[in-house]
């Protein structure tokens, strides 16, 4: 009873000066909304290129030739041409914890259909390509086992494809020439959009790796091989699996290939926004040190004019702690109130900006909170020397004090 009591008091004392107390509280909202608003507009930033990242695979391991030392010779992905099909094959026998395997082949080509043309990405690849990548189909199906051990000339097509060779028609069941070969559409992939290297994803035209090896490109090695994991928590093991048992095949000390996950590649995309969001949290924290400041500052100027209150209290049976406790209460309750309206005018601000400028925005609950107690901890620290000030008031001194 006597805690609520004291809390009573402090509410009371505050709103005795309602303007003094807004203007104190100016500092640790200025402070806390930048803080989350910083913080809002980076993350969101972040889970988008997560995003980008996840679309180009789930649980994705991409093994590409080249990145080896010879001598004095050095190269870098796609140097050399040392991947095949049975390093493929090999992967999805000999490795555990592996659900696909699709041997990739890439080239750029102008294809024909409908009486137009249009330059494109043509990739072979398996029937686990779809599944691999996260990609859904918009229409029709993916080809089969049976088509890529046939040859068959089958093919599936990005949306961008679809539109440009067959505006306001259905491509199902229609035909594409890919170098004068035609190869019979039996798909269409839903629109993913760009890339994080800005590329088109809906760009592209999906045919059979055989297909592609034996009749479009007349190659006998792949340009790469992507793995799928069967869960997240496998994909170093496998990551580390394929890259002692392509070491094993290829015979070679030094690797004549790369392997590289999809975690690898967000971690390196999402670093500089990580970094900027520490830094700019950083910068808007100096807000919630100056508001401490303005806090305690005002709380001495409190103790000073309330001299006389404080002998009252005491001489008529308050203790010390009494003291203590009431003059805390008050920065607290200054520190906090400023907190909450804060974390909404950051929110607000964050929303405000997303939608003036299209920018995602994303405010992780962990630094609602975080700010929350935060600025709790600077009300407790700025009015603790003040409340300690006034509980060590001599009563018959500040009965006296004018």
């Amino acid at each position: 009873m006597r805690l609520l009591a004291t809390i009573r008091l402090a509410i009371r004392a505050l709103r005795r000066n309602k303007m003094r107390s807004v203007l104190t509280m100016l500092g640790i909202i200025i402070g806390v909304g930048s803080v989350i608003a910083a913080v809002s507009i980076t993350s969101g930033a972040t889970k988008q290129v997560e995003d980008k990242v996840a679309s180009l695979g789930q649980n994705a391991i991409t093994v590409m030739s080249g990145n080896f030392t010879s001598g004095a010779m050095r190269g870098g992905w796609g140097s050399v041409t040392t991947l095949t099909v049975d390093d493929a094959a090999a992967i999805q026998q000999e490795v555990a914890n592996v659900v696909g395997v699709s041997p990739e082949v890439r080239d750029r080509n102008q294809i024909l259909a409908n009486g137009l043309n249009w330059n494109t990405q043509v990739m072979g690849e398996s029937p686990d390509y779809p599944a691999i990548r996260n990609w859904t189909m918009a229409s029709g199906t993916i080809f089969t086992d049976q088509d890529v051990r046939s040859l068959a000339k089958v093919a599936v097509i990005g949306k961008t494809v679809a539109d440009q060779l067959f505006p306001n028609q259905d491509p199902v069941g229609q035909t594409v020439r890919v170098r004068s070969i035609p190869f019979k559409i039996v798909g269409v992939l839903e629109s993913k959009g760009f890339n994080l290297f800005g590329q088109d994803q809906d760009d592209t035209v999906v045919i059979p790796y055989t297909s592609h090896m034996r009749r479009v490109s007349t190659r006998t090695f792949v340009s790469s091989i992507l793995v799928q994991a069967a869960n997240s928590d496998v994909v170093s093991q496998v990551q580390a699996d394929i890259t002692s048992l392509l070491k094993s095949r290829h015979r070679s000390a030094e690797p004549d290939f790369t392997v590289r996950t999809q975690l690898e590649l967000a971690q390196a995309a999402t670093a500089t926004t990580k970094v900027m969001s520490v830094l700019l949290a950083a910068i808007a924290s100096v807000s919630l040190i100056v508001g401490g400041i303005g806090i305690m500052n005002i709380m001495l100027v409190s103790v000073t004019e309330r001299t006389r209150e404080i002998g009252i209290r005491m001489a008529v049976g308050a203790h010390a702690h009494d003291i203590l406790v009431q003059f805390l209460v008050e920065a607290v309750t200054l520190s906090a109130f400023g907190g909450i309206v804060g974390i909404a005018l950051g929110v607000g601000a964050s929303l405000t900006i997303a939608s003036a400028t299209g920018w995602p925005t994303h405010t992780p609950i962990s630094w609602v909170g975080l700010a929350t107690v935060s600025s709790a901890i600077v009300g407790i620290i700025s009015g603790f020397y003040p409340a300690w000030k006034a509980s060590k008031l001599d009563p018959i001194d500040a009965l006296r004090y004018e």
